[in-house]
């Protein structure tokens, strides 16, 4: 595992207004980085960056250790981009389409059309291949847009709301497809307003905010900084009619009613066994003992409200 991207000071300024401020991050090969935050945040510009079509204004970025600027004709080589809006060539057939693109990777006209028939089948897509884009539905163009930017095995996938206009079947078909583009080594930057797509798929999380990072690590990780310790609920099937316990200052109450208990502990391998002996010397029934589920987006909602 190495950097294969790489950003050092990344800013982007158009006129007065700085798009993306002096942003820093690497992102490993194989990893799979979520790139969240509001409408005008910065993400699709940081995108447009790495992916050679915008210039910097200051700091640099690389691709597999190329430049993006003075190497920029390796690094679209390298990269597939699906940008928000799918762009396609709606006059012309998927296969005609898809031999276009190929051309301009160079690839071999026979790899060209095995890939794309590979990408077809996988995404649903083959029975229509003799129809023209034009009659495509919105979900089917953003599937041929998808296709379009894995057609030449990319070492490093840029994803802009790759699921957007997509019924749940082809959205699960595709979050399938990027899963399994981690596992053959693909590096995948995904840009999203799907909280839950971010956090089954990626493994970092960066969150950027009027230009700026403001959040950058594992899900976990986060939720952790920014919550707290994770918050316990024991739940009885019979109510209790004694106040709850604090095992002498070993947990925190959070909150409770004669059902139910929501605590917090720094030591749950230590804490939690002895209520459940606790409760079992009083007669109380439990019906469960788990922690409290915190979401991908309670991080991100504390950090950008």
């Amino acid at each position: 595992m190495f950097p294969l991207i790489q950003t050092f000071g990344l800013t982007k300024q158009f006129d007065t207004l700085v798009a993306v401020d002096h942003i820093t991050f690497t992102v490993d090969e194989g990893e799979i980085l979520a790139l969240l935050g509001p409408n005008g945040a910065g993400k699709t510009t940081t995108v447009r960056m790495l992916s050679s079509i915008l210039k910097p204004t200051f700091g640099t970025a690389r691709i597999a250790g190329y430049d993006v600027v003075r190497d920029a004709q390796k690094v679209r080589h390298l990269i597939g981009h699906l940008t928000e809006f799918p762009g396609l060539y709606l006059r012309m057939r998927p296969l005609d389409y898809l031999d276009f693109f190929g051309e301009l990777h160079h690839l071999p006209r026979a790899t060209c059309r095995a890939r794309a028939e590979e990408l077809m089948r996988r995404f649903d897509l083959w029975e229509a291949r003799t129809r023209r884009l034009g009659e495509f539905s919105k979900g089917m163009r953003q599937k041929m847009a998808l296709i379009r930017a894995m057609l030449h095995s990319p070492r490093v996938l840029f994803l802009d709301e790759p699921t957007s206009a997509m019924d749940p079947h082809s959205a699960k078909q595709v979050r399938d497809a990027i899963a399994l583009l981690r596992g053959s080594g693909h590096t995948i930057v995904l840009c999203t307003h799907n909280l839950y797509e971010a956090e089954t798929l990626a493994d970092r999380i960066a969150v950027i905010r009027r230009g700026k990072l403001i959040a950058f690590g594992k899900p976990e990780e986060l939720k952790r900084e920014l919550l707290g310790p994770p918050i316990w609920e024991v739940r009885l099937a019979r109510p209790m009619h004694i106040p709850w316990f604090s095992l002498d200052g070993q947990l925190e109450i959070i909150s409770s009613d004669e059902y139910a208990m929501r605590y917090r502990t720094d030591t749950p391998e230590v804490t939690n066994p002895l209520l459940l002996r606790r409760l079992q010397d009083i007669g109380a029934q439990v019906l469960s003992l788990h922690q409290a589920p915190r979401s991908l987006e309670d991080v991100y909602l504390k950090l950008v409200s």
